[in-house]
């Protein structure tokens, strides 16, 4: 009898940690649940999402799966919050070094988010990034 007692002690200790490893965030949640559609798009203020725009491919629509994969815009890659959920990184091929944004805005139907990259046209400069979606 004691050890069916263990026996279902252990199975019940399992259960619980098994259910907590797979709790979700709700920021989590509130990025990977819809797909997003590019609203703005802007570069130093100004539109930067239009033909020929420096974020031209990233027009369009974005989805973060829940396995840490997604695509944004005309791109394909992986994605992955920080240890407090206030910054995205995104890895692609398509481009030579992460992206890491943070977050101004998420809930459940916007998204903003804001980074600095270089100026492919003078390293020395710097491009303020600010990129806002709307959930579909």
């Amino acid at each position: 009898m004691r050890n069916l007692v263990y026996l279902w002690l252990i199975i019940a200790c399992a259960g619980i940690l098994a259910c907590s490893n797979n709790e979700e965030s709700e920021r989590f949640s509130m990025l990977t649940t819809p797909v997003w559609a590019a609203d703005s798009l802007l570069a130093n203020g100004t539109d930067a999402g239009g033909p020929g725009g420096i974020l031209e491919k990233f027009m369009g629509d974005a989805k973060f799966y829940e396995d840490g994969t997604g695509y944004f815009g005309s791109y394909t890659g992986d994605w992955r919050f920080n240890q407090d959920e206030t910054e995205i990184t995104i890895v692609t091929d398509s481009l030579a070094l992460p992206i890491i944004c943070d977050i101004a805005l998420l809930t459940y139907q916007s998204l903003k988010i804001t980074t600095v990259v270089p100026n492919p046209l003078n390293p020395l400069e710097s491009i303020d990034i600010r990129m806002t979606f709307n959930a579909r």
